[in-house]
């Protein structure tokens, strides 16, 4: 999943995002709310961190003019202001859900897991096809029935393909769920990926549509 976090505090924003990366998520970031304008104009993130105490603008604005555009990214509020008016205003302006801060990490990873199942129309924290099972809450692959090891980007790939199960996914889709910007990605990165993966899993599972991208069978 691809995330956009939208925070002025550049200590705390390196910390989510590292905290982040381990939970198995893409996370860029912006400082301002008109940077978060831009970056969502330029590409429609899967979920949108925001924060409302922003250096020039009210987060609340950002967030309103993100779904007058018609943006329909899963929208976290993270903000200090924790007054029932606040949590009101933010999800009637279209927020999805609001955790106040100070938070705790792994609340905040619950959270954005339930919007992966949201978005992948996935029921639970497991997904299952054929032999193979992923949960994403342990981080963990099983085939068969046994455990199998993968590095953290091999495992956010096939989390990714797997959650969108029946789906082509092209290239550029998949490099933008694995790396975030300014990240060096060689040119045959995401074939290496896909080579090991197959590797480890059944065979076909992983199918190359041709001149597209790669999919995955919902059955």
């Amino acid at each position: 999943m691809h995330i956009l976090l939208v925070e002025d505090d550049d200590s705390l924003a390196a910390g989510l995002q590292q905290a982040l990366g381990r939970e198995g998520f893409v996370v860029n970031h912006v400082a301002s709310g008109r940077l978060a304008l831009a970056a969502v104009a330029a590409e429609q993130p899967d979920i949108i961190v925001l924060d409302l105490g922003l250096p020039d603008m009210d987060g609340l604005d950002v967030l309103s003019q993100i779904r007058d555009k018609g943006v329909r990214s899963a929208v976290l509020v993270l903000t200090a202001r924790g007054e029932i008016g606040d949590r009101i205003a933010g999800l009637d302006r279209g927020a999805d859900d609001y955790l106040p801060k100070p938070f705790d990490m792994q609340e905040l990873a619950a959270r954005l897991r339930a919007f992966e199942r949201r978005l992948s129309t996935a029921a639970s924290s497991k997904i299952c096809i054929g032999d193979v099972e992923l949960d994403t809450a342990a981080h963990a692959v099983a085939v068969a029935g046994q455990p199998v090891e993968m590095p953290r980007r091999e495992y956010m790939l096939l989390k990714t393909l797997m959650e969108s199960a029946g789906k082509v996914l092209t290239r550029e889709a998949l490099e933008a769920r694995l790396y975030s910007w300014g990240e060096e990605v060689s040119s045959n990165a995401l074939e290496v990926h896909i080579h090991h993966l197959r590797k480890k899993l059944p065979d076909k599972l992983i199918k190359t549509v041709r001149g597209i991208g790669y999919t995955v069978s919902a059955t």
